[in-house]
């Protein structure tokens, strides 16, 4: 084979080539593996879900979206019912404000606005410290019971009657803040059902 001269042309030839099949294989390593990646994102909602809402003969209402102020992203309600009673509602909640990121939870409340149980969806917190955040509110500090209308929803740094995280305040702050955006479009999704 022969040798090409080394020219601008020939090298601008062989950038594109090598870059023609790179993004190749990027686009096929994405088209293979963009919808496992869905179903498996959709099936950790859907156990979520279950996981944050009263257990019993309850049924979904189709999801609803919340758009509150100062927030980019709405805020997807789920309404269970048992018959025709609202008993509660999965919320799929945000915050941007953590230590690594984006926190996503799915936070249960039922019908009266106190917290049933919550599932984090995702998070890019620090291991062994923020990302205790899935387990922590459920044992040492935890909010499974109250209500974010009713009680001081703070950190006890900040004031409040909630233990953070060892070390990861912010974390802490981030999904309090979190469920209180649950709370909030909470409210929004009841007087809207209301009109």
């Amino acid at each position: 084979m022969a040798k090409l001269e080394s020219s601008l042309k020939n090298m601008l030839l062989s950038l594109t080539l090598i870059s023609l099949s790179a993004s190749a294989l990027l686009a096929g390593g994405y088209a293979l593996t963009k919808e496992p990646i869905d179903k498996a994102s959709q099936d950790k909602k859907d156990k979520a879900i279950k996981e944050v809402l009263p257990q019993g003969n309850i049924s979904l209402d189709e999801p609803v979206e919340i758009k509150l102020e100062g927030f980019d992203d709405a805020f997807i309600v789920y309404p269970a019912r048992e018959g025709d009673k609202l008993v509660g509602c999965a919320i799929e909640t945000y915050d941007n404000n953590g230590y690594g990121g984006k926190i996503k939870t799915m936070a249960g409340l039922d019908s009266e606005g106190n917290i049933i149980n919550y599932s984090i969806l995702e998070t890019n917190e620090t291991p062994g410290l923020g990302a205790k955040a899935s387990e922590w509110f459920k044992t040492k500090g935890d909010i499974r019971g109250k209500n974010p209308s009713q009680e001081s929803f703070k950190v006890s740094k900040d004031g409040g009657e909630i233990d953070a995280i060892t070390a990861s305040t912010i974390t802490s702050r981030a999904f309090i803040a979190s469920i209180k955006s649950a709370y909030k479009a909470f409210e929004k999704y009841q007087e809207q059902s209301k009109q």
